[in-house]
């Protein structure tokens, strides 16, 4: 059975039985302090790129769609140059998420 890291989008989902349960949304608090970010053309439709270059760990994809319900809908494809986002810092992410 496989089980999934703290930096997966399913670590809170359950996983019994050899089968992904529903899908549970990871959340994280939203702090004042987060940084507005436009994104940049050389990371339109590549969240993974940005978590890489961010935080270095391309698994960490999914943070950018859960920080901005609001404006991504779809983690790929709503990630456009020029849309501006709200991206937590790495120590929020070390202390919420446990990476």
């Amino acid at each position: 059975m496989a089980t999934y890291t703290n930096a997966s989008p399913y670590f809170t989902t359950d996983q019994t039985n050899g089968y992904l349960g529903v899908w549970t949304q990871r959340t994280f608090p939203f702090y004042k302090d987060d940084i507005l970010y436009s994104v940049e053309l050389q990371y339109q439709n590549r969240p993974d790129l940005l978590a890489y270059d961010l935080y270095n760990n391309v698994n960490l994809w999914w943070v950018f769609a859960a920080r901005n319900p609001d404006v991504i809908q779809d983690p790929i494809f709503d990630l456009n140059a020029g849309v501006q986002i709200y991206i937590p810092k790495i120590t929020t992410l070390k202390d919420t998420l446990g990476i």
